[in-house]
């Protein structure tokens, strides 16, 4: 349910509805804005579609919502979400650039990738510290000391760091040194995942899962912030399909949707949607005229010896024409790189 309230309705009129759905066992958030407050409501709807409360004091109108998910949509947030970290920004007008190695390998191969990045634009930085692999076989990580490695270097350059929480007994480790906690695809519906990283007070940026639906990767991310913590970004990776000829199907679609249906900042990976070095930057112009927020891009000193993804990894040089390349389309869409309007 959404409580529509009046025109700059009274703090207390805002109140008296919080606390008669709190007495219900209701959860009420509250999106205000400059002249009007949203409040949305969670709870067992037999309850509360029992209150009266299009009478009160205060109240313009009061929406049943039959979405599984509503603190994510418009309806409860017509305006886009800003996810301030540090100095860059993703979303309403900010358009961020995430890029760095898939995992993080040496100290060397960090700084290298790190100081090739800031000098090309980019606004974040990435590294995998803890991989989750489809081999048992395959390269694991580095895990703490990868993260130690992957904060120095994003220190060093001045740009804040993105890396994934494999496992939820991991997450207070991670958010130690990262500045965004990236969910995996394979972890999207992993919910106590999810409801841990509600509790956390650093962004989330949640991929969508190999199979997911719109509708699962929004409520995936209804999960966060019914925890409290509303900085989140969506990614699309792409998605499987019976498709071979690239490593996933990337849903460009499904960011001009996301845009519509969500007040939430929406990245795309182009390098696992396609797993091919040739095919980034043509997904990544597409992504900008989608509508995308940003992009996360992975980016290999040597991707020859990567000891993951190095077919999808682009050279520092691919990566400088590349942004070179969505610079002027990114502003074309009256967006500017980590700067909100």
């Amino acid at each position: 349910m959404l409580v529509i309230m009046k025109d700059h309705a009274s703090s207390a009129e805002v109140q008296h509805v919080v606390d008669l759905l709190t007495e219900a066992g209701a959860e009420a958030h509250l999106s205000r804005g400059e002249v009007k407050t949203i409040i949305g409501v969670i709870g067992d709807r037999e309850v509360i579609y029992t209150l009266e409360l299009e009478g009160l004091a205060g109240v313009e109108q009061v929406i049943r919502v039959l979405k599984p998910y509503k603190l994510v949509g418009r309806d409860f947030q017509p305006q886009d979400t800003v996810v301030r970290v540090g100095g860059t920004a993703i979303g309403g007008g900010a358009f961020g650039v995430i890029a760095g190695p898939c995992s993080i390998e040496s100290e060397d191969q960090m700084l290298t990738t790190a100081r090739a990045a800031r000098d090309s634009g980019a606004t974040m930085l990435r590294g995998g510290a803890y991989k989750p692999r489809s081999s048992p076989y395959a390269f694991q990580g580095m895990g703490v000391e990868g993260l130690r490695l992957l904060r120095a270097a994003g220190d060093e350059v001045g740009l804040p760091v993105v890396t994934e929480v494999l496992d939820v007994r991991d997450t207070g480790t991670v958010a130690e040194y990262a500045d965004i906690l990236q969910v995996g695809a394979r972890n999207m519906q992993n919910f106590r995942m999810l409801d841990e990283l509600g509790e956390t007070r650093k962004p989330v940026l949640l991929k969508r899962g190999l199979s997911a639906t719109i509708e699962e990767l929004l409520s995936a991310a209804e999960y966060v912030i019914k925890g409290g913590n509303r900085d989140v970004i969506l990614c699309e990776r792409g998605i499987r399909t019976f498709e071979t000829h690239t490593r996933n199907t990337l849903d460009l679609a499904a960011v001009a949707a996301l845009k519509i249906l969500t007040h939430l900042p929406v990245v795309v990976d182009p390098s696992h949607a396609t797993g091919r070095r040739d095919l980034i930057a043509p997904m990544a112009r597409a992504s900008v005229a989608a509508g995308a927020d940003g992009l996360m891009i992975e980016v290999h000193p040597d991707p020859e010896r990567a000891r993951c993804d190095g077919p999808q990894s682009l050279t520092p040089t691919d990566f400088d024409a590349l942004m070179r390349d969505i610079a002027p389309r990114v502003a074309l869409e009256g967006k500017s790189l980590g700067e909100s309007s």
